[in-house]
């Protein structure tokens, strides 16, 4: 697993690093069970704060990504997990309510909406009927 961090994107570190993670595991490059660096050795690597890499380990497993097993380490929970497709509703709900806040802000139809997601759509491949 390769984790970047950038200061220079306005999105704190923590938030970086949990993003990154649950990415890895909703597109199946991180499996069930599977070991997720140590708090310290990922603060070692990324050259950042142990605190930092708590609170994103923290936040992901009250998020039910992950579960820190005390002594052992922090493991990669199952990705058909009714909590991890909850949080992934919630995200894509948020993005759009963001996304219809701006239309509305530029004065946008119904249908013109409609056609730049359905273009999104399009281009992205990821039309899942």
């Amino acid at each position: 697993m390769r984790i970047v961090v950038s200061n220079q994107t306005g999105v704190p570190i923590y938030q970086q690093i949990e993003d990154q993670i649950k990415t890895a595991i909703l597109a199946g490059d991180l499996k069930s069970g599977e070991l997720l660096p140590s708090i310290r050795q990922l603060a070692k690597d990324l050259r950042i704060s142990v605190i930092t890499t708590t609170r994103a380990y923290h936040d992901l497993e009250a998020e039910g990504f992950v579960n820190n097993v005390q002594g052992k380490g922090t493991y990669v929970l199952g990705q058909d997990s009714e909590l991890l497709k909850e949080t992934a509703l919630r995200a894509v709900e948020k993005g759009l309510q963001e996304a219809l806040d701006a239309a509305k802000l530029a004065n946008l139809s119904s249908k013109e909406i409609h056609q730049m997601l359905d273009a999104l759509i399009s281009a992205g491949g990821n039309d899942h009927d």
